[in-house]
This record gives C-alpha cells, structure tokens and sequence, in this order.
C-alpha cells in the first residue's frame, strides 16, 4: 500500500490525468457520476427522502430495544434483561489450579461446572439514600427474596464518589442457578419510609426495567439521565486504562470534530458544509445501526458510547474534504487545460473542451477525477473492517468491525448523494450571491447594467480563496490527503492487531494472571467489551469474603461479580408510563426487507410526529425548505440563468421572416456592394444594418447615417455574438476615421496600420471603459519578484516602457527576502469625495457649517449616505469655508471598488436630503466635485488626511545583504536617503513626493492591474525612511493615499484581471468586502519598497548612468561594446529571484 502511493505521488501529474483509465475505474466512476447526478437534478427530493428514512429508521430503532432493553420481546416490557446483565459481569476462578489466587476465565455466562462451586455476587445501589433527601435505603430482610438461607450479605465495597453521591449499597452472594430468580424478585423494593395511608406508594424501582416512554415527553429526559448515570457507573466501577483510553479517544473526536470546521472554513464555508458532513455521517450511522441489529449483531448502548470515538475517527471525514476541493478547483483546472499551448495531447484538448459550465458539471468532473480513488479507500477500510468482524475475537472487536463497515458503506453512499447535493445547493447559493453582489458593485461604481451582467456571469464562480489551503488538515495540522488515509489505515490494522495478539496469547493467560485479574493485551483488547467494569473496584470486600470461606474449604470456587444494579425512588405508575401506550400502534408485518430499511414505515410515520425529536426535525426541514425555495425565487426573479451543460440537440425551425441572417462572423464579406445608397439606407431604417457589407457601412457612417460612436449598437444582432459584432464595429470605425476627408493627409494610414484590434473582448470595454474604440495598445508585462510581503510570496506585474525598472525592483525584493521581507500595515482606508455648495450669506453658510459638524448633522448625512450602497459607508464629514461657499469631505468605505461614483451617488443624495429635509432649502450645489476631495492632484490634505489606503511598507536589511546584492553600505544609504529624499524634496517644496521614484511602481503596477492611471498623482504620495539599526539598514514607506479597487473600472478586462489573479486579489472577497483591496495596496507599498531601495542603492554606488546605458537604449549593445560594470553585473538575471 505505501510502495502504490508513494509510487502514484512521484508520477506528475499530467501523465496520470492522459493516462488512460482502466475498466473498473470507467465502471465506478460512471456509476457514482451517474448516483450524484440524479440526486442533484432532484435536490429537493434527495433531501426529504434521506431525511425521511433517517427519521423513520430513528423510531424503527427505539422500537428496536437499541434504546431500551425493557422492550426486548423475550423479557416483555417493563423487566430486566438478565442475560445482557449477566453477560456484562466478569467470571473469577479460585483454586489450587490458581494457586489461591483470583483469575479471570472468561467462558459462557451459563456453562455448567463440574467441580467447582458457583456463586454470583451482586450490588444493590441505592442513590441519595443517606442525605436529607427524605429517602431511606430498604435494609437486608425488608428485600423481597432474600429469605432464603443460600442467600448472604457480605459487605459492599465503597467507591471514591460515595461520600459526594450520599449512596448507600447492599451486597449479597448468591448460589448462579437461583441469580435469575432473586434479580426477577427484586425489581420492586417497598421504600421503608413510605406512607401506608397515600393512595399510591413509591418504591425502589430497577432503573434497567423502567417502561417505555416513547411518544411522551420524559424520553429525551429519561435518557439523557439514564446516560448520566450510566456515565457516573463507569467512572466509579472501571478500569483505570480503560479510563484514560476512553478519555483520549473522546479528546481526539471532539478535535476530530474542530478539524472537520477549521478545514472547511478555509475552504471557504464556515458552517454549513461541516454541519451536513456530520448529518451525513449521522445518518449513516443510523441506516447501519438499524441493519447491524436487525441481522442479528448484538449492540448496545455501552458498546456504542466506547466505540464512538474509534468510531469517528476510522470513518473520518477527509473524504468530504478531499471532495470539496475537487469541486471548488474543476472549475480553475479545466480553465488551465484550455489555454495550454498547441502542443498540448489530445487528452488535455478533450479535457479543456468537456470543461463544466455549472456546478452540476464541476461536481460530476471532481467526481471522474477523485471518485474513484474515494471509493477505493473505502472498499480497502471496508475490507479490514471485515477481516476484523471475522476474526473471532472475543469482546466487542466483532460487533465493532461489522458496525462500523456498514457505517462506511452508508457513509459512501450519503456522500455521493446527501453531502453532493447540499453542496450543489450551497455553490449555488453562493454563485447567486457573488453575482448580485458583484453586478450592484459595479453599477453602483457607474459600470453599465450589461456590462456588469456580463463581468458578474463571468466571475460569480465559487473558488478557493488566496488563504486556502492546498490539502485538508487533521487536528489542526496541514498534511496530504495520502497521509490521512495511511494514517487511518496504520491505525485500524494497529487495532486489528492489538486483537489477534490477544487472540494467540490466550492460552498462556493462566501464566500470566496477577491479582489484578487481566494481562495487558487483554486490557488493551477489552476496550470495546461489553463488560468494562473492574471485579474488585465493585466487589474487593465481598470477595474477600468468599476468598476466606473457599479457602477454608479447599473448595474450587467460581464467582460471577455483576455489575452494580441502580435502583430509582419513584411511583411505579410514573416509572412504567408507556407501556400501554406503547402497544397501541403494534400490526402484524411480513415485508422483512422494508422493516430492515425504513423500520415499519408507516408505523413509524405516525408515531413520529409525536416523537419530540422528530417533530422538530420536521419543523426544521420545512422552514429550511420554505427559505431555500424563497431565495431562489428571488433568483429567478434577478434572472440569473447557470450556463447550458450542453448544446441542444438540433432542430429544424423555420426561422422568422423579419429576423437578420448574417454569416457567422462577417468581417469581411466578399464582393462588391450591388445596392444602391437609398437600398442600404432603406435597410439601416429597417435595423438591418448588419447584413450590409463593410464598405456600405464605411460609407453610410461617412455621410453621417450612423454615428460613429453608435456603430456597437448598430452591429448587434442575435445570430452573431457581441465580441463578433464589436470587433466589426472598432474595425469599420477604423476605416471611417482613415478615410474621413477633414483628417485624411493625416490618419489615412490608421485602417492598414499596426495598431491591433483582433482577438479583444470589446464586451467588456463598450459602456465602460472607453468610447469610439479604434483598438488597443498591448504593452510590455514584466513581472518583480518573488517577494515575500507578510509571509507570502507574490511576483509583481509591472507594465512599463522603462528598461530597467523591473529589474531594479527584482533586485530589491531580493535584498527584501533575505531580510526575511516586507512587513505591512493598513492605517487608514477610505475614498473621499469633496462638493462645493454655496449659501446667499455668509451667516447661512455658517449655520451650515455648524449643522453639518454637529452629531444631528453627521447622524442625518451618514443615514442618506449610507441608503445608496450596500458598500459605501459613511466615515466622517469635513467642513471648511471660503466666504459662502461651503466645501463638504466625505470619507467613506467602498468595499472593494475604487469607488469614486459610488461616493459621488451617496454624496449627491445627502446633498439632497440636506437641502430639502434639514432646512437649507437655499443651499446651492455649485459643483459635485469641489477639489477638496481632492482628485488626481497633488494636495496637502491628501498628504495630511489621506485618501484611498493608507500604508505602511518596513523591511530590515542585514548589512552583508547591503554589501553583496546592493553593493553598497548602510551609512551610506542612510546619507543618501537623507540628502536626497528628504531634505532635497524639502528644498524643491515637495508635497508627498519625499521618495526616490515611487511614482515609477505605482504607475507601472496601476497599468498592469487595471487601476485609473490618473489616480498615479496622489496615489504616489510617499515619504522614505531609512535607518541603520545595529549595522543592518531598516527602511520604510509611507504611503498615505493609495487608491486602488479589484472590481470595476480596468480591472474587468481580462489581461488586468488575470494580473489581479495572479496576486490573489481578483473581484470582491467572497467573505469581507474590501480586504482584497486592501491587500492590493499592501503589495503596491511593498513594491514602492523594493524600488525605492534598489535605487537609492544604485544610486549610492554611482551605478544608475551606468545601467540605463546598458539596459535602456534603444539599439541594443553588443557584447563588446557594452561596459559591464558593478551595476550590470548585480542586476543580470535579476527578472526572476529566489525568496529565501
């Protein structure tokens, strides 16, 4: 098994995805797609069936006598189960075989002995018999049966808990054969204390013959008592290592449970995801109960509550996790299938074509990629739980091992189809919600309602996030998905080994016994036995006294030292409630098979609504139905419609007359035009202008027939699509603007020029980021780098003319990461937005003024303001006044917008609300925009106050790094830094620009992730701090003003938006709108640090002239010519560095 896995984790991953599969896998990867599509395409219908059967097999096992051993049907209800008492006790053999020394034999509770005297030795226990309570323990004669001369009381042997619990115990030996009448006779005991006189008498009742309470509302109570009693027992009765192991098995469920919420939080879902796995893996645990006792297995609730945590643990749940993350990461891997080069094998073509278009479709591709592993781990778990269930071991290994492989066999089942289809149902969700979240951000930052359709339908696909982790975890640590199932693999063989040790070491026991009674292996194997009580912890002085009565006549003895029996003071009519009630929906039944299933159906059915559990359970799922149906009414509604899995067979329609029908993509349609121009204007009124040639519309277009910005509009048509028809459009325009007779001595080579304009999604630039589009100007992309920035690796995408500038930002995140990198801090984030109004007085400008400052004033603007966006939200208001005029700062969060139209709408309607609501009908709005917000300018109050992100970049260079990679030194610096950037900036009244050449980072980052390169005046606001701190050199930027976004504007391009993936940043977070904005700020600081080091380094060593002549003309060097100095020699191969 170790040789496979190791074998299959060296081969790459590319050969294992081309391989191709075998047989079986076709098999059961086809057979659990086809499970979980069904139970997908039906969400509703899977749910309330599984839920039905859980429900219906939770009352088939009450009436099962899983719960209640009173109700088995060969003791009737209301009496005790002898035979599973007797079976929990443990057998002591003394004798000269012993060497008069007790032994534990472990034989048949029943078997006759030939020599040997047998005896019982039972505990009555009698709870809070010695406090004030009023209750008074029975004495030795007032117990019913115990006349017989047969019958001694020896002395009980207290516990630690006796003084705390005020019981009191009676002991007494008793001959085996007459054990079953003495416990039958006792299950009554008159309480001493009683009123003769009272109409009904309580008495000390056998808690293991309590009645039925099915149906009533005592049974949640009722158990949770009887579990807290039974937990008390073992605490006082068992064994030590049975105690300390049991304790560290819980320990490592409920971390087991932990694990389950902290992994499935990273990936993204913080509860429901985790809450249905253990629903699912409840639900299993319910189908194999009900089919393990009704094929005969004995199970009880002592073997359970030992064995839930092995439980747990062995089942596990990294396959749930495993399957997640196949599904959030189909979607992503078929996505880099498909634009892989040429080159790529056949299979990865087939790959990047079958890529899902749904959630239904990611599901069913992370199915064909890690089903048939799941499945397979399954079967070899399985398989050795089965060798375990068939080993013969005495104890509870058997019924443990046959559990719990019918527990993995429903767990497989629910998997692929309970948890599958919660998840389609949460991804959906999810995806819904991302869309509108998206499509409001972006028209509330001015994107136009299609646009933002389209932008929100391209990334409203769930995903991992940037923190997700690449393996699930256990107990907190990050591990392979391979390690956890070696783990529970080593683990459950351990535990089948422990056992068939045990097995082989039985007959050398009798050599090994101590007066302890058990042998380790024993113990060890004992764990899960139905009998975990230690002999002498219940029973030590009444087996002494046997000890000295058989001793003293040489007489083999064998005694059976029961458990404690626990007896409860109450009225019988209140103890045996149900049992009447209990028969009255019994029926006759033949259909075996549905009784093993559902656990008479119907029978259960009517008796659940009754069942107090089940009656919630019923309210829950139809409330959770009621919202689930509501919300995606609402999406309906919102008209958000997931992508076709597949193309519709071909029909034969008989298209409508009226309708255009235009060749596929009619670029360039061939021959000349034959229409006259009142023909092509006849067609253009007819709004058929798309079936016109080129050369119609160039010419329609230059007599003034169609605008030239209207020509997008003019070439949709619903037989090609909107990237065809712009790309039509940018082409005619191009030639419109070329032959346009004002212009043509000038722009007559603009239509045959290299300017491109193939190959561009013009979709998404039409109504957003530009007009009358002729084209698009590709740029050179570098990329600085890596460079660890909080702990996190990232390569920089700068795009930028300027030779040497990614390199020098390459070398200086070099010297960054062997300082261990930059460490970031976020100080202040919010965009502003600054109107002018004006008043006819000074005096009511000032009252304005007054009002606005107030707490009413704020109250009521940020109230307006805040009623525009679900984003925006208001900080604080600044007032300052010139004469009359009044100028109003609002500051407010954006989400992860850049949100300039966003503050301008929430600005626009506090206006309003003042003007008309507040008193101030005669405030005049001179000018949204008052340049006091201030926008793309260099101002003292965005230096001062600051204005998008407010960012702090600091890294410690240790001082050989200085001299090696910088070649310099940290005195050196540190005077340069001072000379230059701070007192040189002074001299020239620098404002913000105290900084070597911040405004190069930003504006080459800016381009490359879609950013307003305006915004680069401002947003390059930085001063730069050098210190030398013990011989290293610490340097930082301060930048007070950086205004970025991840959402609209260029960021919905697709080159910017995938320069956004590639940092991790790319749309709105899915959890906390704005942190990906704010994390993009981080790394433009981070950035500005690099370069501000490497240049400041260049230019200490006099390296600067140097390396620009060398990197940055426009005739490229030869070898011998160049003058490869210090420079060059430190910044060759500087485009790609090593993080350390």
């Amino acid at each position: 098994m170790a040789t496979r896995l190791i074998n299959r984790q060296s081969q790459p991953a590319d050969s294992e995805k081309d391989a191709e599969p075998g047989w079986l896998k076709r098999y059961v990867t086809g057979a659990l797609q086809s499970i979980s599509r069904r139970a997908c395409l039906h969400p509703i219908h899977t749910i309330v069936v599984i839920a039905l059967l859980a429900s219906t097999t939770y009352v088939g096992l009450l009436e099962g006598s899983l719960f209640d051993a009173t109700k088995s049907p060969r003791n009737g209800q209301g009496r005790v189960d002898i035979d599973a008492l007797l079976q929990r006790g443990r057998n002591l053999r003394l004798g000269e075989q012993t060497a008069w020394k007790w032994q534990v034999e472990d034989i048949p509770v029943m078997q006759e002995t030939e020599t040997a005297q047998r005896f019982a030795l039972t505990t009555f226990v009698f709870p809070d018999s010695t406090s004030n309570s009023g209750s008074t323990a029975p004495l030795g004669e007032e117990i019913p049966g115990l006349s017989n001369a047969s019958i001694q009381a020896v002395p009980h042997t207290p516990n630690l808990l006796s003084p705390f619990s005020h019981d009191s115990s009676l002991a007494f030996v008793v001959p085996f054969e007459q054990v079953v009448d003495l416990l039958k006779g006792v299950q009554e005991i008159p309480d001493p204390s009683a009123d003769e006189d009272a109409v009904e008498q309580k008495k000390w009742i056998m808690k293991a013959a309590r009645g039925s309470t099915y149906g009533s509302r005592r049974a949640v109570k009722l158990w949770i008592t009887d579990a807290w009693s039974s937990f008390v027992d073992l605490i006082k009765h068992a064994e030590t290592i049975d105690i300390v192991i049991m304790t560290l098995g819980y320990l490592s469920m409920y971390l087991t449970f932990i694990s389950l919420f902290f992994s499935m939080k990273r990936l993204g879902s913080n509860f429901w995801l985790a809450t249905t796995v253990l629903f699912s893996g409840i639900f299993a645990f319910l189908f194999a109960l009900l089919v393990t006792t009704k094929l005969g297995v004995p199970i009880n609730l002592l073997l359970l509550s030992e064995g839930l945590p092995f439980l747990v643990v062995t089942v596990g749940f990294e396959k749930s996790i495993i399957l997640t993350k196949a599904v959030l990461n189909a979607f992503t891997e078929t996505q880099r299938q498909g634009v892989r080069g040429p080159n790529s094998s056949p299979a990865a073509a087939a790959a990047a074509l079958a890529s899902p278009r749904s959630i239904q479709d990611s599901i069913q591709y992370a199915i064909k990629e890690q089903g048939f592993q799941i499945a397979r781990d399954y079967c070899i778990e399985i398989a050795i739980l089965v060798a375990g269930a068939a080993s013969g071991v005495q104890g509870g290994l058997r019924q443990f091992c046959f559990l719990a492989a019918w527990i993995l066999f429903f767990d497989c089942l629910m998997l692929f189809t309970f948890y599958t289809t919660i998840l389609c149902i949460k991804l959906e969700i999810t995806r819904i919600r991302r869309h509108v979240a998206l499509r409001k951000a972006l028209e509330e930052d001015g994107i136009t309602q299609r646009v933002a359709e389209d932008v929100a339908s391209s990334n409203d696909w769930p995903r991992l996030g940037s923190n997700a982790d690449s393996d699930p975890s256990i107990f907190g640590r990050k591990i392979k998905s391979s390690s956890v199932r070696s783990f529970k693999i080593l683990m459950v063989s351990g535990f089948v080994l422990v056992n068939l040790v045990n097995l082989s070491a039985i007959p050398f026991r009798e050599s090994t016994t101590t007066s302890a009674g058990l042998p380790l292996v024993s113990r060890i194997s004992n764990i899960l036995a139905p009998a975990p009580i230690d002999p002498f912890k219940v029973a030590e002085n009444g087996l002494d006294s046997i000890y000295v009565m058989a001793k003293s006549q040489k007489q083999e003895t064998l005694v059976t030292v029961i458990p404690p029996i626990n007896y409860k003071l109450e009225y019988p009519s209140v103890h045996y409630s149900g049992l009447e009630a209990g028969g009255s929906y019994e029926i006759e039944y033949t259909d075996q098979l549905l009784d093993a299933v559902g656990g008479r159906v119907l029978e259960s059915l009517l008796k659940s609504v009754e069942d107090p559990i089940i009656s919630k359970w019923i309210i829950a799922a139809l409330t959770l139905s009621i919202i689930l149906n509501g919300y995606l009414f609402n999406a309906a509604r919102w008209s958000i419609k997931e992508p076709e899995t597949a193309a519709a067979a071909p029909q034969e329609v008989t298209p409508a007359p009226t309708k255009p029908t235009v060749p596929k993509m009619a670029l360039d349609p061939d021959g000349p035009s034959t229409r006259t121009l009142e023909e092509c204007e006849a067609i253009l009124k007819e709004k058929r202008a798309p079936t016109l040639t080129d050369e119609e519309l160039i010419d329609l277009s230059l007599r003034g027939k169609i605008p030239g910005y209207a020509l997008e509009k003019t070439m949709e048509v619903e037989s090609m699509t909107r990237v065809e028809a712009f790309t039509r459009a940018v082409k005619i325009r191009r030639a419109v603007v070329s032959r346009t007779p004002s212009t043509y001595p000038i722009t007559c080579s603009l239509e045959t020029s290299k300017l491109p304009y193939k190959d561009y999604n013009y979709g998404l630039v039409h109504g957003a980021c530009c007009e009358n589009v002729i084209g698009y100007l590709p740029l050179p992309l570098g990329v600085a780098g890596p460079m660890v920035i909080d702990g996190r690796n990232y390569f920089i995408p700068m795009a930028t003319t300027e030779g040497v500038l990614v390199a020098s930002a390459s070398r200086g995140a070099k010297a960054i990461n062997a300082g261990g990198g930059a460490v970031t801090v976020l100080t202040g984030d919010g965009m502003t937005r600054g109107p002018c109004v004006s008043f006819p007085t000074l005096s009511r400008a000032a009252a304005a003024k007054v009002w606005v400052d107030s707490e009413e004033g704020q109250n009521i603007m940020k109230a307006a303001f805040n009623s525009t966006s679900r984003f925006a939200r208001l900080q604080f208001l600044k007032t300052a006044l010139a004469g009359t005029y009044l100028y109003i700062r609002f500051k407010t969060t954006t989400g992860d917008a850049m949100g300039m139209n966003m503050i301008s709408k929430g600005a626009e309607k506090a206006l309003h609300v003042m003007s008309t609501e507040c008193g101030f009908d005669d405030m005049n709005i001179i000018s949204l925009s008052g340049n006091y917000c201030a926008d793309k300018k260099a101002t003292a109050i965005n230096w001062v106050d600051g204005r998008g992100k407010s960012v702090v970049a600091e890294a410690v260079i240790p001082a050989e790094v200085v001299k090696s990679v910088l070649k310099s030194d940290v005195p050196a610096l540190v005077e340069l830094n001072t000379a230059k950037n701070l007192i040189g900036s002074a001299m020239a009244g620098s404002m913000g620009g105290f900084n070597a050449h911040a405004s190069n980072i930003v504006t080459a980052i800016f381009i490359a992730t879609g950013q307003d390169p305006a915004q680069n005046v401002e947003s390059s606001n930085c001063i730069t701090t050098m210190k030398n701190l013990n011989g290293d050199l610490q340097i930082a930027v301060s930048m007070p003003s950086i205004e970025v976004g991840t959402i609209g504007g260029g960021t919905i391009l697709e080159g910017q938006s995938a320069m956004l993936d590639l940092l991790g940043v790319r749309g709105s977070h899915p959890t906390n709108p704005g942190d990906n904005a704010r994390q993009l700020a981080r790394i433009v600081a981070a950035a500005v640090l690099a370069g501000e080091l490497s240049l400041c380094a260049a230019l200490a060593a006099g390296h600067l002239v140097k390396a620009h002549m060398a990197h940055n003309r426009s005739q490229a060097p030869t070898r011998s010519a160049t003058p490869v100095s210090a420079a060059v020699a430190a910044t060759k191969g500087l485009s790609m560095t090593s993080s350390k």
